[in-house]
């Protein structure tokens, strides 16, 4: 394994990222190799660890004292970090040897940032990653070149060594690897390589027997093993290779994805140079934007500033017109303090003892006298000091800045198919876009909405097609969707929103069967078992000599192939509409057996043996839980049953729903009925529980049951052979 230093930096110094530790962020160091086949320090896997057994600690110890104060380290010490790593730690996930109910530890990879299951083991069940601690310290030995490794058995001065010899754990220059190793002898079957310092016994030791070498590879756990682990250990079952063989395989695969990528390099190399042209494509057209954008904008402001303008321009004029009015006034008002003098020139007219002149003086002041007193009573203002009319309401204006987006007139708005939409187990939204506005991409949308009306964020889910499954969504919750379309950089509005309501329970997946209580000479089940029909007509015909006024033919039943003996669950059918007459509910065993083992042709309106909610003679002795819930629905109609113990609906004939759903909480003992347009409940009582419940229906007449398909996505997975 000779090699030139220098060629060796070159080569080794681009995959410096790939020796770089994901959480310490410094060259690997006696790496581990995580169940994620992700690589990490030995000792960055204990301080983690200890991190989080600090973190557990401190919530317990919140929780019995929140006032206590806490000191935090900033690193957790060398005999936390050796406890740690000893079979008899105990971690907020982990296990104590001994222990009863052994667990596995959970450990959060800075890798890809999931959460890997370590095993019983923990830290004592991981391989280290030999192969990459020898390339980190070809990296380190390149990079350290300019300082090279002496040979440690010349004699002074000493050569530069060109091989280190492993099982000697010297390095020699070629004269002295000559001398110690010659041919022929045992010494020349060592194993050497570059000029290095790391003397390491290159050796994989099983982690479950600590003193058996690994020598197997298990095709099925994809790990290596030792023989003993294959006789009598966990792969004893499983199927192994040699290691050889197994060395021989992945390397032949590895050397062929190796060898496809470097025949690829001229592909990556134009795809690198389209990147780099999109890259300055971006940067041009998100700069015209921004200038397209600023024009926008400052149309807006001349607008605005004309406005302004235009505002103010009036305002002064009313100002000034309202202060002459009052400067006039006010000139007014001072003439009549200058009548002062009116007043004394008035009482001396008073003296005045000759009639004649008295009245020919007085008569002009009595007119300027009169005019001054009525000004003084009827005092007005000559203008208004309020300036209301000219108080500029923007509130509409306001609002619709506020909804400025990025829109473009040539992309419509989608719209979110209702009819088509709808949730199940999971929501299944659909959309459609006209054809001639074919959008590159849409961005589904959906946030849930809390009791209190308030809005949660958005929740985003990039999207090619028109539909779309969202999972993981929480029972009965309201949820609201919306869609907006992209085409290249151009985003339309986002659509009208679709909420919708959640089932009350995880969804109850059966099918109908075909074993118990199905007759086929009156029913018609499918190949998939999803849907039944009643064979209506002939089999009436047959028992029409039997059947006499005010008598019918008994109802045919069929139940769900799973029973129910714990939790809350949920399911939905369609009853077609041109149903004569179909009951559905729940039903327990031991009332199954019954109906099913006694079979009547005909029998009297007042004797079914469904739930009797519909004949006058049981309501009377109606028991508040029985084994069994039936309710009709039939002519487009759903029955709601009456119920002598509570109110009776003022109308108890309602619609038939498109699809109606039933909610069996089997630990209370109670069946609802809903509506699944609207997911509203119809119907609800209590059930007796007691036994295995099943999902019961029966038909009498033309009709016909569809059980709801679950909404699933389709994913494709890829699995490698080896």
């Amino acid at each position: 394994m000779e090699g030139d230093a220098s060629d060796s930096l070159v080569s080794i110094k681009n995959i410096e990222r790939e020796l770089i530790c994901p959480a310490c962020k410094e060259l690997f160091t006696h790496p581990l190799i995580l169940p994620c086949q992700h690589s990490i320090c030995h000792k960055c896997v204990k301080e983690l660890l200890l991190t989080l057994d600090d973190s557990f600690n401190e919530v317990g110890s919140d929780n019995s004292n929140q006032s206590s104060p806490r000191l935090r380290l900033s690193s957790p010490s060398m005999d936390k970090i050796d406890r740690i790593s000893r079979p008899g730690f105990t971690n907020y996930t982990g296990w104590k040897r001994n222990s009863l109910t052994p667990k596995t530890t959970i450990f959060p990879c800075p890798g890809c940032e999931h959460n890997v299951d370590l095993g019983e083991r923990g830290i004592n069940g991981l391989f280290r990653n030999f192969t990459l601690e020898t390339i980190v310290e070809r990296y380190r030995q390149a990079a350290r070149a300019a300082t090279a490794i002496m040979c440690d058995l010349c004699k002074p001065p000493p050569q530069e060594s060109t091989k280190s010899c492993m099982d000697c754990s010297a390095s020699y220059c070629n004269e002295c690897f000559k001398i110690y190793h010659p041919w022929g002898t045992v010494k020349a079957q060592h194993e050497y390589v570059g000029p290095t310092t790391n003397f390491r016994p290159k050796i994989l030791m099983c982690p479950e027997h600590e003193t058996e070498r690994i020598n197997m590879y298990c095709e099925l756990c994809r790990r290596p093993v030792c023989h003993l682990c294959k006789l009598g250990g966990n792969h004893s079952n499983h199927r192994v290779t040699t290691m050889s063989t197994a060395y021989k395989t992945l390397k032949e695969k590895l050397s062929k994805d190796i060898d496809y990528l470097i025949g690829k390099e001229g592909q990556v190399k134009s795809q690198i140079s389209e990147l780099n042209l999109l890259m300055k494509e971006t940067e041009c057209n998100g700069e015209r934007a921004k200038e397209e954008a600023i024009t926008h904008f400052e149309k807006l402001f001349e607008i605005l500033e004309e406005r302004k303008s235009s505002v103010l321009r009036a305002i002064d004029a009313s100002k000034k017109l309202r202060l002459d009015k009052f400067q006039t006034q006010v000139e007014e008002y001072q003439g009549l303090l200058e009548n002062n003098g009116l007043v004394g020139y008035a009482q001396e007219v008073l003296k005045e003892t000759d009639q004649s002149c008295f009245v020919q003086t007085a008569k002009q002041l009595h007119l300027r006298i009169h005019k001054a007193t009525e000004s003084l009573k009827s005092f007005r203002p000559a203008a208004q000091t309020s300036f209301e009319d000219y108080v500029v309401n923007t509130s509409k204006q306001t609002e619709l800045l506020g909804e400025l987006s990025f829109f473009s007139s040539g992309i419509d708005v989608p719209e979110i198919n209702e009819d088509q939409s709808k949730v199940y187990n999971n929501a299944l939204i659909n959309w459609h876009h006209p054809e001639k506005d074919k959008a590159d991409s849409y961005v589904l949308e959906y946030r849930k909405i809390n009791k209190d009306e308030e809005m949660m964020p958005w929740n985003e889910i990039e999207v090619c097609g028109t539909s779309k499954v969202v999972s993981d969504l929480e029972e009965n919750c309201h949820y609201a969707f919306r869609v907006r379309a992209y085409k290249g950089s151009i985003c339309s509005p986002c659509s009208r929103e679709l909420i919708l309501h959640t089932p009350p329970a995880p969804v109850f997946s059966f099918l109908f069967d075909e074993k118990c209580g199905y007759n086929n000479e009156h029913l018609l089940l499918n190949l998939k078992r999803d849907r039944v029909e009643s064979r209506a007509g002939f089999n009436i015909l047959l028992a029409a000599e039997r059947i006499q006024v005010g008598y019918y033919t008994s109802l045919d039943y069929i139940i769900g192939d799973i029973g129910i003996t714990k939790g809350k669950h949920f399911w939905a059918f369609r009853v077609e509409p041109y149903s004569y007459l179909v009951k559905v509910g729940v039903a327990s065993s031991d009332k199954l057996q019954e109906w099913l083992h006694s079979p009547r042709d005909a029998v009297s309106p007042r004797y079914e043996q469904d739930s009797g909610h519909d004949s006058g003679s049981e309501d009377a002795c109606f028991d508040s839980s029985q084994p069994f819930t039936l309710v009709t629905v039939g002519m487009k109609k759903f029955f709601i049953p009456k119920s002598p113990t509570s109110n009776e609906p003022e109308n108890r004939v309602l619609p038939m729903p498109t699809s109606i759903g039933i909610f069996l909480d089997y630990d209370k003992g109670r069946v609802s009925f809903y509506d699944m347009d609207h997911m509203k409940c119809l119907y609800e009582r209590q059930v007796d529980c007691s036994h295995t419940m099943y999902p019961a229906f029966a038909l009498m007449g033309s009709g016909g049951i569809q059980l709801e398909e679950p909404i699933t996505a389709k994913y494709l997975d890829y699995h490698e052979d080896m």
